[in-house]
């Protein structure tokens, strides 16, 4: 059985995992990301590598190769994470490094989403001439889209739904960028504006939404609006046969598909409406990054 390193690369944290061929996750292990300079963030990687070799019972002779997802603009080809906005790594020649550090030839890097997607896409079991989209709506909203059996790519930029301005009654001046009013953070602000409290968490606003009291109700009803528009942009313009939804903000709130359904579906014409039996939130939840990550050791997209 052939294994793999996955590695989910995040500002907040650094997952490492090993994945067999057929996407079973054996060991996994996170570590606290350290933004602070390239080198501190760059010897966390190494230390949720070496922790999850550690407290498995796999060494480096017994892995093919790792798969690193990275936020922002990668260089697939030569191996380069580009820009991101949470980490200090323009430039960085991860790739190299890992190899330096490991003596592995067979490393894959790519966006964080992407890696997601890829695992989402692999479990759904996704018809190579169907196109499938991967939403997470988390910290950030961005989207990930699979025709063909191939990534759509374009200039190296798509997919990122968050920057697709929406009209939002939260903006004075009318449009604004999806992930500036619909995010895990957005809905805080929102929270705290509506309900004149200095702090609340997500969890905390839709824990008091599902709970039914009435003051959260205006504001999550705003936020699912603004999501509505940003899904309707890619029903428009992709018409995909399956959606899979991932991100902590969807993934612990489940209910919110079906809201999202109810909102997509006054916008849709009924030459649209097949997508809505096809739209699901991800079965892998949080592991879907670590495992993509060390798929993509196995098959290139």
């Amino acid at each position: 059985m052939k294994k793999a390193i996955g590695i989910d690369i995040g500002g907040t944290k650094i997952a490492a995992g090993i994945i067999t061929e057929s996407g079973e996750l054996l060991k996994r292990e996170d570590v606290k990301s350290d933004p602070s300079d390239r080198e501190n963030m760059f010897a966390r990687v190494l230390e949720a590598v070496e922790q999850v070799l550690k407290k498995s019972s796999f060494s480096l002779a017994d892995i093919e190769g790792i798969g690193v997802g990275v936020p922002g603009k990668v260089d697939r080809e030569n191996g380069i994470a580009i820009f991101q906005n949470n980490l200090p790594w323009e430039q960085f020649p991860i790739t190299a490094r890992l190899r330096e550090q490991f003596g592995l030839e067979q490393i894959q890097i790519d966006n964080d989403v992407y890696m997601a997607a890829f695992a989402e896409w692999k479990a759904a079991q996704v018809k190579r001439s169907e196109t499938f989209v991967y939403v997470t709506i988390s910290t950030g909203i961005s989207c990930s889209i699979i025709q063909n059996g191939s990534f759509f790519r374009g200039a190296g930029f798509a997919g990122e739904l968050g920057l697709i301005p929406v009209l939002s009654k939260t903006d004075n001046k009318g449009n604004k960028r999806l992930e500036k009013v619909a995010a895990g953070p957005a809905i805080e602000k929102l929270a705290e504006k509506e309900l004149q409290v200095e702090q609340i968490s997500t969890k905390e606003v839709f824990a008091g939404y599902a709970k039914g009291t009435c003051e959260y109700l205006p504001f999550i009803e705003e936020v699912t609006d603004n999501l509505a528009q940003g899904l309707y942009t890619i029903s428009c313009l992709l018409d995909p046969h399956k959606m899979v939804f991932g991100g902590s903000v969807i993934v612990n709130n489940p209910f919110l598909l079906e809201l999202l359904k109810e909102k997509l579906q006054s916008y849709q014409l009924p030459e649209q409406q097949h997508i809505l039996g096809q739209m699901s939130i991800s079965r892998l939840r949080q592991d879907n990054g670590v495992v993509g990550a060390g798929l993509r050791v196995f098959e290139r997209l």
